[in-house]
């Protein structure tokens, strides 16, 4: 059967507390999720030394 993009299911999105390395720069707004984190603890974007804190974001499948 055949069903039109507008037809399909969405998918609901889950949100969950997700642990993240921050960076500590106030100019710099970059992020990233600790499980994509190198052993480098230096901001990519800048260079700035980054912090753990959680974030609500989406649940990566």
């Amino acid at each position: 059967m055949y069903f039109s993009k507008k037809q399909q299911e969405v998918d609901e999105v889950i949100i969950e507390d997700t642990p993240v390395y921050a960076c500590t720069s106030e100019e710099c707004n970059g992020w990233m999720r600790t499980q994509f984190i190198s052993d480098d603890s230096a901001c990519p974007l800048c260079g700035s030394d980054m912090q753990e804190e959680v974030r609500q974001l989406p649940k990566i499948t």
